[in-house]
């Protein structure tokens, strides 16, 4: 579950982490009353101007705008609220911005090359421990200083079950060249920093920049949080910042009904039971010259319901020319998913217009082709996995 920044922000303030000050607000003049606190709050006169939308590069759209005084505070936050942001990470159509945050200025009169890193904390998968990545290159875009200048990025794998060690925190602010004072704020800023993305359950921590101010503060003044799913059950209150008006509206629909589905640009829509099973469908699907327009989970409980339900957010994707339904029985019978596709099929009408491929096998798996074959629908069932590519690019040809 991706977060705002402020809302990142937040969870990095409660352990302990520096950040910038900031504000949310939804209209021009909450902005000016939030700019108004926050100057009586930290002395700051000039404010930032920050769409808060799940994607990065906000700058380069005109998403983050300075504020010298009150009047320009209104103005920006009128121009940038509601405006449909385009950055490098987002479609062509953009993303509708909602809220803003009127953040702190921290960058002091005079600096004019102020000390900016880039930090993360994520999972190495390959190695199957956490890792903090870092670059002496912050304020700009972490792939560019990769691809360009490699050897400016290190890396510092932690053991879960050690955790963070002092020296690991030491080497990090060797490595970005920092001494004395700013040394020692560096290394409670990882230590923290890594003790938020622990106990938050989280799968990214993103800090780019990393600011080191003149008089040796450190601070994260962005933050890019992803939360994992399958942890929110012990964080409630991290689980209610979910905004589902950053989410795939069809995502947010299928999790409402209790499906896994994650919304693919493919052609050829696929139900199944089983994540693994799903992957083998997908593999199978460009097997057969189409492109996989989802992954959807229907689960062990593939009823005439679930079934149905799974149908009609499959058909929300304009792009899907076929849908293949390809089921292994093991705790739930062939026939009963059989029934289940049939049910669904006469109650949804003449709303399903593309192709079915059935593919049924385990338990009952012959029962359920008999059922499906003389059920008189227009569905095409196969027991094989090359029976069912084959007539997916029957279909797709046709």
């Amino acid at each position: 579950m991706n977060l705002h920044e402020y809302q990142g922000k937040e969870i990095l303030n409660s352990f302990g982490v520096r950040i910038q000050r900031g504000i949310v607000a939804n209209t021009p003049e909450e902005a000016v009353e939030a700019a108004k606190k926050l100057t009586e709050e930290t002395g700051t006169g000039w404010h930032v101007i920050k769409a808060q939308v799940h994607a990065g590069g906000r700058g380069k759209g005109g998403g983050v705008k300075l504020a010298k005084n009150l009047d320009e505070v209104k103005s920006i936050s009128n121009d940038i609220l509601g405006m449909m942001l385009v950055t490098p990470q987002t479609s062509a159509e953009g993303k509708l911005v909602n809220q803003i945050l009127i953040a702190e200025d921290v960058y002091y009169p005079g600096d004019s090359e102020p000390n900016e890193f880039y930090m993360s904390v994520l999972l190495n998968r390959a190695t199957g421990r956490n890792m903090i990545m870092y670059s002496t290159e912050g304020g700009m875009d972490i792939e560019a200083v990769a691809e360009e200048t490699p050897h400016l990025i290190f890396t510092e794998e932690i053991d879960p079950a050690t955790g963070l060690l002092p020296f690991q925190a030491r080497k990090v602010a060797f490595n970005l060249g920092l001494s004395g004072a700013a040394f020692k704020e560096m290394v409670k800023f990882v230590t923290a920093l890594y003790t938020a993305y622990d106990k938050s359950d989280s799968a990214l921590f993103e800090i780019n920049p990393v600011l080191k101010t003149s008089d040796d503060k450190i601070m994260a003044v962005d933050a890019k949080v992803t939360l994992d799913d399958n942890a929110l059950f012990r964080h409630k209150d991290y689980a209610a910042m979910r905004d589902e008006r950053e989410e795939n509206p069809i995502e947010v629909e299928a999790r409402a009904a209790g499906l896994n589905y994650v919304d693919l640009d493919g052609n050829v829509g696929c139900m199944v039971n089983g994540a693994g099973l799903a992957m083998g469908t997908m593999d199978l699907i460009k097997q057969a010259g189409g492109d996989p327009a989802n992954f959807l989970d229907v689960g062990g409980t593939a009823d005439a319901q679930r079934v149905e339900t799974a149908f009609g957010i499959i058909l929300k994707d304009p792009n899907v020319k076929a849908i293949l339904v390809n089921i292994f029985g093991g705790i739930v019978r062939c026939d009963r998913v059989a029934q289940g596709v049939v049910d669904a099929y006469k109650n949804m009408g003449d709303k399903i217009n593309v192709p079915i491929i059935c593919r049924l096998q385990g338990t009952n798996a012959k029962e359920a082709k008999e059922l499906i074959d003389n059920s008189g629908m227009e569905i095409i069932s196969a027991t094989e996995f090359q029976e069912a590519a084959d007539k997916v690019q029957e279909v797709l040809e046709a």
